[in-house]
């Protein structure tokens, strides 16, 4: 990068509560070059209107084959970003190639596919508040929500629709966190991938030998039928990132507006005077509080200029989404407030935390909609839940990739 710009910011691998440095970062502009692990240098493009142009900026691709330190070798074994850049799936191809793999699984996905799929999330939702129940009564009246309740219930839906049985649910949600995570060693981070590649591919085998009515069937009949629209490789990257996307996106956003609410009870009491809605909660909860906080990776295919910041040609750039909602030149001057009525405002900005162009995250109504059943049914069945601990003791994810927290410790008031 130029000798012009500022110091670059070093991102932490370990994560932590990413708005403070957030602030600081939007406060110098909205752009910011950065450190990545392993020295890498990279951007951050983390203002609201900067970042929506970037991410349907006509010179910026995400095939990595445009990632310069990857092309010449820089990059070694075990980096923990590695799976990001290099899985073949959509999130990493373009134009036509974009296209083909997105429209294999896109009709999944639809808003009238989705709303069939409420009756089932009903019910286990229903389920799973009672083990959540179960777990409080052992426990002190005390359980950890993210365990018993956020985490299976994305999980078990994606699950469901690739057709994937409950033995392999919480291995893959084990591998899928340290794929995720960006302070884990290079050995560990080559082993996680090695294995997830592994179990899905073991799935992959099984469903190829008896074909269901799932999402793997139809994608293995068209990587076997028509060769042409779908290679093993993709098929394996698809899975990888149907599973990964498809539950710690909804885990996070639970997770984060459990705790945005029980920060915040009055936004809660606005809820249930019907002054606001749980899809209200929801939308405000991506916007102040972004499940995905720095999300890998976009190229600039010519040196770019954004906000007076240079990102040179084939430079690795995060999407700060996490930052971009809290932008006060987008979201005004109470843009740290968490406040649920503030989409229904004159002139309200949406916001980029489920992305914004032909990469908008294709598994948007889903998560809105187990997001949305399972907070009116948590806080239906039990009103007066609460943090058991202070928010600032609760333990943060370990990567700034996710932005939650590792377990969330919940009372269940009588």
């Amino acid at each position: 990068m130029d000798t012009s710009r500022p110091v670059p910011h070093r991102m932490d691998p370990s994560g932590g509560c990413p708005h403070a440095a957030n602030a600081r970062l939007l406060a110098r502009g909205a752009a910011a070059p950065v450190v990545l692990p392993g020295e890498i240098e990279g951007a951050v493009v983390l203002g609201h209107e900067a970042l929506k142009e970037f991410l349907t900026h006509p010179d910026v691709a995400k095939d990595a084959r445009h990632f310069t330190a990857l092309r010449d070798g820089r990059i070694a074994e075990g980096w923990p970003l590695t799976t990001f850049a290099t899985v073949r799936g959509m999130t990493t191809a373009d134009g036509e190639d974009h296209r083909r793999l997105r429209s294999l699984v896109s009709r999944a996905f639809t808003a009238r596919c989705v709303e069939e799929l409420r009756p089932r999330i009903e019910e286990l939702t229903a389920g799973l508040l009672d083990d959540l129940a179960r777990a409080a009564a052992s426990g002190g009246r005390v359980a950890d929500l993210r365990r018993h309740f956020a985490l299976p219930l994305p999980m078990g839906v994606i699950s469901e629709l690739l057709g994937v049985d409950a033995e392999y649910r919480d291995r893959l949600h084990h591998l899928s966190s340290q794929v995720v995570a960006t302070g884990i060693g290079p050995a560990q981070a080559v082993a996680a991938n090695r294995e997830l590649v592994a179990v899905l591919g073991a799935i992959a085998f099984a469903k190829s030998e008896r074909p269901g009515d799932d999402l793997t069937s139809a994608l293995i009949a068209a990587r076997d039928e028509e060769g042409d629209r779908l290679g093993h490789e993709e098929l394996i990257g698809t899975l990888v990132l149907m599973i990964i996307a498809g539950h710690e996106t909804t885990l996070n956003l639970i997770t984060n507006a459990v705790r945005a609410l029980c920060g915040h009870r009055d936004q809660l009491d606005l809820v249930r005077k019907k002054a606001a809605c749980w899809g209200d909660v929801v939308e405000e909860t991506l916007r102040w509080d972004a499940p995905v906080s720095y999300f890998p990776f976009r190229y600039p295919v010519r040196d770019l200029t954004v906000d007076g910041t240079v990102i040179p040609r084939g430079t690795p750039v995060l999407a700060g989404y996490s930052a971009a909602g809290r932008d006060p030149a987008a979201h005004g001057p109470d843009a740290d407030r968490f406040d649920v009525t503030r989409s229904a405002r004159p002139g309200a900005v949406r916001h980029l935390s489920l992305g914004h162009g032909a990469h908008y995250c294709l598994g948007a109504p889903l998560a809105r909609l187990e997001a949305t059943v399972a907070l009116e049914r948590l806080f239906t069945r039990f009103p007066g839940l609460e943090l058991a601990v202070p928010e600032h003791e609760l333990a943060r994810n370990a990567g700034f990739v996710g932005n939650s927290v590792r377990t969330l410790p919940v009372r269940l008031a009588p």
